[in-house]
């Protein structure tokens, strides 16, 4: 089945407000990959996160602190304000929500409908708020069920803003949250279904695809990202292209263009789009800039 969880874990993080427990084990050291483009007078760290985490993960190294403290900005996908999320709620409600829908349960097959009427109790949300709800944010909104199974709350961007912050330092987004949110919102409903269907599927299935993929971050295993994402994408071309190779272009287009300016940057984004073929830094590398892994 296809699951890309992953793709609007910071967001629905956002949604979730818990606080992250111990039920996701994590290595004593974590050491994920990190790289640089360079030229004379600029430098930029790509830096894949993951956006959610056990609270006892250990992910900073030496030279991944040498970097931020090298880096005059730092640029993340797009910038959620968790102590005044207004901002992002506004956007979620503006795309997300539409008239005329038909009400959530008949949007699945017969089989699936005990499921999704049992997450939408544990949700906590009333069953008619979900019948004016486009299937994607509804996915949104049940997808926290499994992160609160799991334990999990913030992951690496909160920390990377909050050290940018205290040391003065702007950060800069490449999406708007109303960006970002638009790429969801233009899926065929068919991609959006998919979505629901992740997230009513088991607590189990997640537990264990979360932690592979979190095996693969800690250990900097970029091919193991990359074969989780391509197989994850390979049955749904319109996700695949919205979702990363759009965006992966986009941002690979801004780089490029940040290139023309002196400075260090910090860009932190989503791991999965910094492995495989159709990955940010391929498009780098395809367009002659050097890309050097430094962790």
């Amino acid at each position: 089945m296809l699951n890309l969880k992953r793709l609007f874990a910071p967001i629905a993080a956002l949604l979730a407000f818990v606080p992250a427990t111990a039920d996701a084990r994590a290595p004593q050291q974590a050491k994920p990959a990190l790289w640089q483009v360079s030229d004379p007078d600029t430098t930029i760290y790509l830096f894949g996160t993951i956006h959610l985490l056990p609270d006892q993960t250990k992910w900073r190294s030496a030279k991944f602190d040498e970097a931020i403290a090298n880096s005059q900005e730092l640029v993340v996908e797009t910038i959620i304000d968790e102590k005044n999320p207004a901002k992002m709620m506004s956007a979620l409600a503006s795309l997300g929500m539409a008239k005329g829908l038909p009400p959530i349960v008949e949007r699945v097959s017969a089989a699936k409908r005990p499921a999704l009427q049992a997450a939408i109790k544990k949700s906590g949300v009333p069953e008619q708020a979900f019948n004016a709800m486009k299937t994607w944010m509804a996915a949104f909104i049940l997808l926290n069920n499994q992160f609160k199974d799991l334990g999990l709350s913030g992951g690496v961007e909160g920390v990377l803003r909050s050290d940018f912050v205290a040391r003065n330092k702007p950060i800069g987004e490449l999406e708007t949250n109303l960006e970002q949110l638009g790429f969801f919102d233009k899926l065929p409903e068919s991609a959006q279904l998919t979505l629901l269907d992740g997230a009513i599927s088991g607590s189990a299935d997640m537990k264990r695809e979360y932690s592979g993929m979190l095996d693969a971050w800690t250990r900097g295993d970029v091919k193991g990202i990359a074969r989780t994402f391509d197989r994850d994408l390979a049955t749904s071309p319109a996700m695949r292209d919205a979702l990363i190779r759009q965006r992966n272009t986009n941002w690979a287009k801004w780089i490029e263009r940040r290139m023309a300016q002196p400075g260090a940057v910090m860009v932190a984004v989503g791991a999965g789009h910094l492995a495989g073929t159709h990955s940010v830094l391929a498009l780098l590398e395809k367009d002659g800039l050097k890309v050097r892994r430094i962790q």
